[in-house]
């Protein structure tokens, strides 16, 4: 009995075949936790959005056939910003 007529054995837990089908798994559920809009605060130090209310925001959706972020418009301020990230189908800000 040659090794081509052997039984495929599964592969081991930690071998890099398992680790990147975990990974890839957890890639495509991850599109459902973080979404397909991203914003970006324009002010200097960036921080958090109460840190900055009145500064714009850089839009950003996520691209189906790379997976990449791309920008699709500005926000005048957080409300704006928010405005677009809770509603799917809201054109972006120009």
């Amino acid at each position: 009995m040659d090794s081509s007529d052997a039984p495929q054995q599964p592969p081991h837990r930690n071998s890099l075949e398992a680790w990147a089908a975990r990974r890839e798994r957890r890639r495509e559920s991850d599109h459902w936790i973080t979404g397909t809009r991203r914003v970006i605060l324009l002010a200097d130090g960036g921080g958090a959005a109460h840190l900055h209310p009145d500064a714009p925001r850089l839009l950003l959706e996520r691209q189906g056939d790379t997976g990449g972020w791309a920008p699709v418009g500005v926000a005048a301020d957080h409300a704006e910003a928010a405005a677009w990230l809770s509603n799917p189908t809201a054109d972006p800000a120009t």
